[in-house]
């Protein structure tokens, strides 16, 4: 027997995403971290509307937003230092979206978050352990850790790879890291202090050099300094290199470095794998895909990479085929490739146009990705528009139920399956789910009228705008449609759960620590 079901390395958003979804499960993990302690630097600063309905799910949202910003205005410099504020264009939230603007907010405030939910639910980081190797056989992975106490061993069912663009566990497995590192194209990194410059906007100039941009990273002190670096340039990040090149690009002489809390060099590296999976190893996050940060979709598709496999490997681990974990693969690889090409084409526009580009739509907010030519996705509907199978589910405000008002987000949040039914003739199949699966499945019948006390009420119509009428909705536990059917048939219905879930009855036969607590 293992003495862990899953290993996870690497203790940024993506590993601390997923080890959220284990606790919320109650598997068993152990999450490690080689860095002594919590990082500091704000490598990342945006999240995107589909990452914050992940963590409105996950039950962190309003702590993450209360340490981010909606809307900084930004000042464009040109050659000449005159400044210009750029126009804004605020996109107000619809009834199927309630976040539709990319919130500001230091990567390290998004880890904070993470980690104070992972301590709610009795887990913590491992910090200052390391993976030194690893061997793997049919039944899991032997690994052998390092850390001030000194060497270990652990047996887990399952290894993670979330240790960034230089994984040791994706070079251990030997899977191929396709793509290449543009040396000609490089930018230097800082989270510093200084004075002489507003904090109400994000600063941005440009000249023949290249771009430079002061931005004020919202619940801290400090602004995210961003400086392209032409071939030829050789500085390496220090305050003095800052103070250098701010005097150089901005032509003022009245902002002045303070000191820097965190420096890096980073160099435009595109690569991704061709599979997630060797055996029972996996890798997620930049361990899996890197790119430019232009478009600001790194962070985002490593937390969604984990949203989406973390509910996967704990139904496989309660009893579901293993096969489950293969759609993790086939889900977010499509993913990682689209996102490789949108922030290289926005990578190579900046470099024309010797500063930063902005890109604003379903795509890049990450709300119009989805898994309909995936093998989860099950549609017993003719083909037309409206919500598919494989679609991210919608929200609708409007709800109610025994005098209490919701939306549909509200019925989603939480580790379970839900199924939404449209209609008082779904309710007895509804019922015959919940009580074939247990906990796992959640269902709720949606109707116009309380003619049934049991319903739900959709007073203002926002869930039927959002996924039509007289059809049920299998939402899986990431807030994906997996299934819609317009037939009231348990047997289609029960072949797809037991795809995702496990009945009662196969759950009690398990072993006592697979079964639900």
């Amino acid at each position: 027997m293992p003495n862990i079901d899953v290993l996870i390395v690497g203790a940024g958003p993506t590993g601390l995403t997923l080890a959220c979804m284990l606790a919320q499960r109650k598997v068993r993990f152990r999450i490690i971290e080689a860095s002594p302690s919590a990082q500091t630097g704000s490598r990342g600063k945006g999240l995107q509307p589909r990452t914050l309905e992940l963590f409105d799910d996950l039950g962190i949202v309003d702590r993450v937003i209360g340490n981010g910003s909606f809307g900084i205005k930004m000042l464009r410099y040109d050659e000449t230092g005159a400044p210009a504020e750029a126009p804004r264009r605020d996109i107000p939230p619809r009834p199927d979206a309630p976040y539709l603007s990319t919130l500001l907010t230091p990567q390290w405030r998004v880890e904070e978050a993470l980690r104070a939910k992972l301590a709610e639910l009795g887990g913590e980081v491992e910090f200052g352990v390391t993976l030194s190797s690893f061997a793997q056989d049919d039944d899991g992975v032997t690994a052998q850790l390092n850390s001030l106490d000194g060497q270990t061993t652990v047996r887990a069912r399952w290894l993670i790879g979330c240790d960034g663009g230089k994984s040791s566990v994706r070079q251990q497995t030997g899977i191929s890291f396709l793509g290449e590192t543009l040396e000609t194209v490089r930018m230097m990194l800082g989270d510093i202090r200084v004075s002489g410059l507003d904090r109400e906007h994000w600063h941005i100039w440009r000249s023949e050099e290249g771009f430079l941009a002061l931005c004020p990273l919202p619940s801290t002190d400090v602004f995210q300094l961003q400086i392209s670096i032409a071939p030829g340039q050789e500085d390496q990040p220090s305050r003095e290199a800052f103070q250098r090149l701010i005097d150089q690009r901005t032509r003022q002489r009245n902002i002045r470095v303070e000191d820097t809390a965190w420096e890096s060099m980073w160099r435009a590296n595109v690569r991704m794998v061709d599979r997630y999976r060797d055996g029972h190893v996996l890798l997620a996050g930049d361990a899996a895909h890197v790119h430019s940060p232009a478009g600001g979709q790194g962070m985002n598709t490593g937390i969604q990479d984990a949203y989406n496999l973390g509910w996967k490997l704990a139904a496989v681990l309660r009893g579901c085929d293993e096969s489950l974990v293969d759609t993790y693969g086939e889900e977010r690889l499509p993913i990682a490739s689209w996102v490789l090409g949108v922030s290289s084409e926005l990578m190579n526009a900046a470099i024309a146009a010797r500063g930063m580009v902005f890109s604003r739509d379903e795509k890049t907010m990450q709300l119009g990705l989805g898994y309909r030519h995936g093998g989860l996705s099950q549609d017993a509907r003719a083909e037309g528009e409206g919500l598919r199978a494989g679609d991210r589910a919608p929200d609708a405000p409007g709800l109610s139920a025994a005098g209490r008002s919701m939306r549909v987000f509200d019925l989603l949040r939480g580790p379970h399956i839900t199924l939404l039914g449209f209609g008082a003739r779904w309710r007895p199949l509804i019922d015959d789910c919940i009580a074939a699966f247990g906990d796992d499945v959640r269902g709720y019948v949606i109707a116009a009228s309380s003619d049934d006390m049991t319903n739900i009420v959709d007073e203002h119509d926002h869930a039927r705008a959002a996924y039509g009428d007289e059809a049920l909705f299998v939402i899986r536990p990431d807030n994906y449609v997996g299934m819609v059917t317009r037939h009231v048939d348990a047997a289609p219905l029960m072949e797809y759960l037991r795809r995702i879930a496990v009945p009662v009855s196969s759950s009690d036969a398990l072993s006592g620590r697979h079964r639900k607590p």
